[in-house]
């Protein structure tokens, strides 16, 4: 395979340039799109779509396919709502609210003095930036809203439209959005569309353990969609109100949790280099302030082009939400295990990461510009640099000309390799802009069939980040796409 070489310029696109290609090349659009569109939802378009899954694929053979120990479960989206009164969403699932009553515009009242602190730390004076974080994190954590309104006005943090502090008071909005279930409106429930799905991990513990045979450590691994009511939903596809979670529960003896959630700190950090996000792109944030369940926390964090934000977080979660769920159902969710003779509520260490924010990242990652040609010849060249096992499309091919038997032989090789690989065949326009138009969508080869192609039973192939070319026998070609694209190529890395 021809080595890659390097690009003369290479950016990482902005976010705006990243949501403008994703919206024009078919990865992802506005949902509602003809009517203008709902906020904070999106849709995923054919290229989208195909590297989202891929992304799931390779995320589910890695947990369930590489551990002998973790099995995985497709939970319903709706549960009994005591389940969220077991987990505490009920109750404290809320995020402070405020309104600007000259604008009529609401807001997330931390969200606006993180902003705040964060351009303190921005201009240099990190202190304060720090210091306002630290009086926001205890007027919070003592649920004092009037303290936090007060505070704003302090900061003199105006409302980004009206320009005002004429500020509403401070309320707790709960997340969860809810709906009713039942035939007839006098007689129906109350259910709420979950807003994680950790939670059918936990009410399946005891049915996965017994029907698996599971012995403890083991793990119960998950994908599926989440809802919350964001008051703030932004930067785009990073936040949205119905998103896609990819979580494992991994279930272990209490007093070995620390040991196995710094084992799955380091793997899942592994993992993210593994699919080609650079480690200069990635950190661990440590938590501080631990959520009520967890008595460890940290996120892995990307640097996207609004900054470093949250990927994945891995949390020990102790044994609350087994023991939160024994008491409210009565049942008990208790482990028997054979090596020391006891009965326990095991501890949880949950990996979580977004599906949607990943695949934001690999996309942002992806994104090249590259500068070719000189003089007036110069122009910019822009393609998605993919790994080659995440790319939607694996190949293309192409006919040189749609003459002289080509078209005919290069249809026979698209129909051979369509088989096992996502391909696509294009004989429309100059070889030059079909090239473009695959580099754009981030396909690894492009497929040349040339009258040499007739004689001697070989294709050009075309390397996509490169752009050199090497010929390879047709009866290669399946072995030489699959190697590439393989996620081996990943696995060996983990």
């Amino acid at each position: 395979m021809a080595e890659k070489k390097e690009t003369t310029t290479t950016t990482e696109g902005s976010l705006k340039k990243v949501i403008a290609h994703a919206k024009e090349y078919g990865f992802v659009f506005p949902s509602s799109d003809i009517y203008d569109g709902l906020q904070a939802v999106y849709d995923y378009g054919q290229y989208g779509v195909e590297l989202k899954n891929n992304l799931k694929n390779l995320w589910w053979k890695s947990m369930t396919q590489l551990n002998s120990n973790v099995m995985g479960i497709d939970a319903g989206i709706f549960m009994h709502p005591t389940v969220w009164k077991a987990s505490g969403h009920v109750d404290s699932f809320n995020d402070p609210m405020i309104d600007n009553k000259d604008s009529k515009k609401r807001y997330r009242a931390d969200v606006l003095i993180e902003d705040k602190a964060a351009k303190y730390e921005e201009a240099g004076d990190e202190n304060r930036g720090q210091n306002l974080r630290n009086r926001l994190g205890k007027l919070m954590e003592a649920n004092d809203l009037e303290g936090v309104r007060a505070l704003m006005i302090e900061e003199e943090i105006k409302c980004p439209v009206s320009g005002t502090l004429n500020w509403t008071e401070v309320r707790q909005f709960n997340l969860m959005f809810s709906t009713q279930v039942g035939s007839v409106a006098e007689d129906s429930s109350t259910i709420y569309l979950r807003p994680e799905t950790a939670q059918g991990i936990f009410v399946n513990f005891l049915n996965v353990q017994k029907s698996g045979r599971a012995k403890i450590p083991f793990g119960i691994a998950q994908i599926g969609k989440a809802f919350r009511n964001e008051i703030v939903a932004r930067q785009f596809i990073f936040r949205m109100r119905e998103f896609e979670q990819m979580e494992m529960q991994f279930f272990v003896r209490p007093g070995e949790e620390m040991k196995w959630y710094e084992h799955w700190r380091d793997t899942r950090m592994k993992w993210h280099q593994a699919i080609g996000l650079p480690a200069e792109k990635l950190k661990f944030h440590k938590h501080e302030k631990l959520a009520h369940y967890a008595n460890a926390a940290v996120d892995i964090e990307y640097q996207f082009p609004f900054g470093f934000k949250e990927m994945e977080g891995i949390h020990s979660r102790t044994d609350f939400d087994l023991k939160s769920h024994q008491e409210y159902s009565k049942k008990k969710q208790q482990y028997f295990d054979p090596e020391i003779n006891q009965n326990y509520i095991p501890y949880v260490v949950e990996t979580s990461v977004g599906a949607d924010r990943l695949f934001l990242a690999v996309l942002c990652n992806a994104y090249n510009e590259q500068e070719v040609g000189e003089g007036e010849d110069k122009k910019v060249r822009v393609f998605l640099s993919l790994h080659p096992a995440l790319a939607p499309i694996k190949a293309a091919i192409f006919p040189l000309v749609k003459k002289d038997g080509l078209p005919e032989k290069a249809q026979e090789i698209f129909k051979t390799l369509q088989q096992d690989f996502n391909v696509i065949y294009e004989e429309r326009d100059t070889i030059g802009k079909r090239y473009t138009r695959q580099d754009l969508i981030g396909t690894p080869f492009c497929i040349v069939v040339d009258q040499e192609s007739l004689a001697t039973e070989t294709v050009t192939v075309r390397h996509r980040d490169c752009t050199e070319q090497e010929r390879v026998a047709i009866a290669d070609l399946p072995n030489f796409i699959g190697n590439a694209v393989s996620f081996k190529r990943i696995f060996e890395k983990l």
